[in-house]
């Protein structure tokens, strides 16, 4: 069963018939069945979909069909042929389209498990008539699903990347600098800022490569890469275990290729040894 690609939406049909997509959660793992291997959303008949649910969330279109992201209140006994997984073990999968819709089920669901209650008066908060979001009846406030970003930075010099690793990574494997952006704050200055506090050196022509969601926690990754300008890398130890730079042709363990972490570190690759 070919899953097909995934639309985003927030306002499904005013009555649910024939097949749908549910991404269904028990806690933070999540049913799924396969197609030669690989993971798939399951499809049920709407007419079925009677589980005991703590919330319902409409995502899109999911090869043409109208996906739900489900929160069961306790484990059901859901049909023969579905597997439950936990949503990191499910991305590392590597399958793009089932990531996707499983990331923004699961942060869905969980802002609004925890955003029931508006945090300025504390009334019960309703949906929104028009957005995705919830809203004060009271004081009028309006919740949107919590975005936080991030920013990923691979520092470069010469034939070396500047590569680190952080307390309880997994032995011998590296990645790059990354860190939250602050309010206020441009993405470029996040860069540079990061860097110096993490590997204590400066840099310049940062290269932005791309972006990528990333629900742990409800986090949107952009890329940059950059060349390295001064200083001798120093890194932070409340932050990191290690940052020490590395010849292209002897590189370490890095992350799984479903990272972007990995991808910005292949495509640098790419480009310096073009340049060659």
């Amino acid at each position: 069963m070919a899953q097909g690609s995934f639309v985003p939406g927030h306002r499904g049909p005013a009555r649910i018939e024939g097949r749908v997509s549910c991404c269904v959660f028990h806690g933070n793992r999540v049913f799924i069945t396969r197609d030669g291997g690989l993971p798939v959303i399951p499809q049920f008949d709407s007419a079925d979909c009677s589980f005991d649910l703590d919330a319902a969330h409409y995502l899109g279109l999911l090869g043409g069909t109208h996906c739900y992201g489900l929160a069961l209140q306790r484990e059901a006994t859901l049909p023969a042929g579905l597997e439950l997984l936990g949503l990191r073990a499910l991305i590392l999968e590597g399958n793009e389209t089932v990531a996707a819709v499983a990331g923004q089920a699961w942060q869905v669901l969980e802002w609004a498990r925890t955003h029931r209650h508006c945090g300025c008066c504390g009334a019960p908060t309703v949906p929104h008539a028009a957005d995705r979001a919830v809203e004060c009846p009271d004081c009028k406030l309006v919740f949107y699903p919590r975005i936080a970003p991030v920013i990923m930075g691979l520092v470069y010099r010469r034939n070396e990347l500047l590569l680190t690793r952080k307390p309880g990574y997994a032995p011998g494997r590296y990645t790059v600098v990354a860190g939250f952006v602050e309010a206020g704050e441009s993405l470029e200055q996040c860069l540079a800022r990061e860097v110096a506090e993490e590997v204590g050196v400066t840099i310049r022509n940062p290269r932005y490569f791309g972006s990528q969601p990333w629900p742990f926690p409800n986090s949107l990754v952009m890329a940059f890469s950059a060349e390295w300008v001064d200083g001798e890398v120093r890194p932070d130890q409340t932050e990191l275990e290690e940052a020490r730079w590395f010849a292209i042709d002897a590189l370490p363990d890095l992350p799984e290729a479903v990272h972007i972490s990995r991808q910005l570190i292949d495509d640098t690759l790419a480009r310096m040894r073009g340049a060659a």
